[in-house]
């Protein structure tokens, strides 16, 4: 069978069947590609990143996993002549996490703001992945708690592009953000297929 995921685009932009998936976007422009070297993060501390951690690995694909990357990890690899070309942050929060790690939602927030203004400085790709489903988006959270939605917030509106488990958008949170700021959306059904997506999106 086919891979079940599925690419979403508005406005102005034209699916065709060839680069995500079976398929090629096609907007007013090329399709943007990811690149490697790749920084993974997370915006929440959730175990997200985690899954998309195993597929980078699993790919031989040159990358780094900071799970608090900040804006002078950017500029450090640039000095350095190592520059990093995607920066993939996956949202997701976990009060758990954050609390392990010793942080706040603010703390992630004010981080995540300041790791994507530099990495647009820099001309990098940014991705920005939601991988756990509703269930993260709804697990653990005490009434009045939208962390979740808050990392989501504050990554999705700014990426060049999204990749998304479909069941975490059951009530088109993505598909929204997707058409109101035209940013192209991947849709996957099962963890598994992030490998084959992912090898796509870099242009594989």
């Amino acid at each position: 069978m086919k891979p079940s995921y599925k690419l979403i685009v508005f406005g102005a932009a034209l699916v065709c069947l060839a680069a995500i998936g079976t398929g090629a976007l096609s907007a007013q422009g090329p399709t943007r590609k990811a690149a490697s070297p790749v920084l993974l993060t997370s915006c929440g501390q959730s175990p997200g990143p985690e899954r998309v951690l195993f597929f980078l690995k699993r790919l031989k694909m040159d990358h780094e996993f900071l799970a608090q990357a900040k804006a002078d990890d950017l500029v450090g690899r640039q000095k350095a002549g190592k520059p990093y070309k995607t920066v993939i942050i996956v949202t997701g929060a976990s009060l758990k996490g954050m609390g392990a790690a010793g942080v706040s939602m603010t703390d992630e927030l004010t981080r995540t703001a300041a790791l994507i203004a530099e990495a647009k400085r820099q001309g990098l790709t940014i991705i920005g992945a939601h991988v756990e489903g509703m269930a993260r988006r709804a697990q653990g959270a005490a009434p009045g708690d939208n962390s979740d939605e808050q990392s989501i917030d504050a990554v999705m509106p700014l990426a060049h592009f999204m990749i998304v488990r479909q069941d975490g958008n059951e009530d088109k949170r993505f598909t929204v953000i997707s058409g109101s700021k035209g940013i192209p959306l991947i849709l996957f059904e099962k963890n598994m297929e992030l490998g084959d997506i992912l090898t796509r999106v870099f242009g594989g």
